[in-house]
């Protein structure tokens, strides 16, 4: 069987990626949306109102490098988060949104420390994501969640949005995938501890880990 032209495959690897997470019980019904940079500069973007396990390859919306949309159906009207971190963060090749239950159940209660919001439980959510900034709670399409990653001027390359779900840029869709179930699980992680006296990473080893998320994106 001869192989797949790469937008090809990228479009097959998209639709599996979101069909994973989805059986999962990741993102439910038709929430979540997901992108990833082609290789002619455009965008690949799940459709609105689309379910993650019954997305189809052909049906992606399709923008050129101009951002012109050339094909496919209607984009996710999570557009402005997207473009929001291609446009702001190097090195962006995919960004994946999901209504994952822990990380939005943790995203409702009170955090002194929003700028820094999921708690260093373990090492791996550090190394894969770096710090999460919880946002606040905007209306679903709103153009302004946009402007507020925009605002984070590539800082970060996670965001929570209250009451909503996380947002993860990563180099490849499998990066951004892999990041943004190491959030959820860290975020079920600290909801089963909330109210114990459990034993956080050291602060004096966190600078080190988030490096480490940092060379790997910057190489």
């Amino acid at each position: 069987m001869p192989a797949l032209p790469v937008e090809a495959r990228l479009r097959e690897q998209l639709c599996d990626l979101a069909a994973s997470l989805y059986a999962r019980g990741l993102t439910h019904g038709s929430t979540g949306n997901i992108s990833a940079r082609t290789a002619d500069g455009g965008l690949l973007v799940s459709p609105t109102g689309s379910s993650f396990g019954r997305l189809d390859p052909a049906r992606l919306a399709r923008f050129d490098a101009t951002g012109r949309q050339v094909e496919g159906d209607r984009p996710t009207k999570e557009m402005p988060l997207h473009r929001a971190f291609y446009d702001t963060r190097d090195g962006t090749g995919a960004v994946v949104h999901l209504h994952s239950c822990h990380s939005v159940a943790l995203s409702t209660l009170p955090t002194d420390t929003p700028q820094d919001w999921l708690p260093p439980v373990t090492p791996y959510a550090l190394m894969q994501l770096g710090q999460v900034t919880l946002l606040p709670y905007f209306r679903p399409g709103d153009e302004a969640m946009g402007d507020a990653v925009r605002g984070l001027n590539g800082t970060r390359a996670a965001v929570m949005l209250a009451n909503h779900g996380p947002v993860v840029a990563g180099r490849t869709p499998d990066a951004a995938c892999n990041a943004v179930e190491e959030l959820e699980a860290t975020a079920r992680l600290a909801l089963m501890l909330r109210g114990l006296p459990a034993r956080m990473i050291p602060e004096t080893e966190i600078p080190a880990l988030t490096r480490v998320h940092r060379i790997a994106w910057e190489t």
